[in-house]
């Protein structure tokens, strides 16, 4: 391999729906990098929070729990993991009602000061694809190359909607779900969805999956010169 990719930091972020995730984990696999889900996190946490009976949308109470579960994200894109004391929480927290849920608990200060914490320290060095909201402006500003990765809102819907339980959303009801957790995501005080000033924006509404991920290896190989 030419040039060094063990520190390379890519941040990808965007709004729901945008290909995140099939797109961070197939970069990640072409530069043999780590691979971070952020949203997992957050989702994680929302999962515990349900579970354990509070309140998500009393601030003050979703604050104090925050720091309780223990998280824990695997880095593997092939095989990704998230536990919460210890358990596998990967299907659960992909359910609608988590969904619903937490645009809500990532908008409070105190979630997010707890999971950017976490983020930094499995980040560490580098060598590592990252994807969320507020990585290239919050959680890794320093990030040698930072994507926003956005698609029109009828693509985004139809593939969130493919993600989902046949027959468990039209993709009028998932495209209007994405406005809703736009809102929020970008009208919190703390880290909201933004796009870094220096984050190279990809639209992805009229390419193909590999188009995408070809379109961000390059920019990373660009950026440090990596085969």
């Amino acid at each position: 391999m030419q040039g060094r990719s063990g520190d390379l930091v890519v941040a990808v972020d965007g709004p729901s729906g945008s290909g995140k995730s099939s797109t961070s984990r197939g970069v990640a696999r072409a530069l043999g990098l780590r691979y971070l889900d952020t949203g997992a996190m957050y989702r994680a946490l929302t999962w515990w929070l349900l579970q354990s009976g509070v309140d998500v949308d009393d601030p003050a109470a979703v604050a104090m729990a925050a720091k309780e579960p223990e998280i824990v994200s695997g880095t593997d894109p092939d095989a990704p993991t998230i536990t919460v004391d210890g358990a596998d929480v990967s299907g659960p927290i992909r359910t609608p009602e988590v969904t619903a849920a937490v645009s809500v608990v990532s908008a409070v200060p105190e979630v997010r000061a707890v999971l950017v914490g976490l983020q930094r320290e499995i980040i560490g060095e580098g060598g590592i694809v990252v994807e969320g909201r507020d990585i290239g402006s919050v959680v890794m500003p320093d990030a040698a190359l930072k994507v926003f990765l956005t698609a029109h809102a009828a693509a985004r819907a139809e593939r969130r909607t493919a993600e989902l339980a046949p027959g468990s959303a039209t993709v009028d009801a998932t495209e209007a779900d994405l406005a809703r957790r736009d809102r929020i995501d970008s009208g919190r005080a703390a880290s909201p969805l933004a796009k870094a000033e220096d984050a190279v924006e990809v639209d992805g509404t009229d390419l193909t999956l590999d188009e995408v991920i070809a379109t961000i290896v390059g920019l990373a190989r660009d950026s440090r010169r990596v085969s």
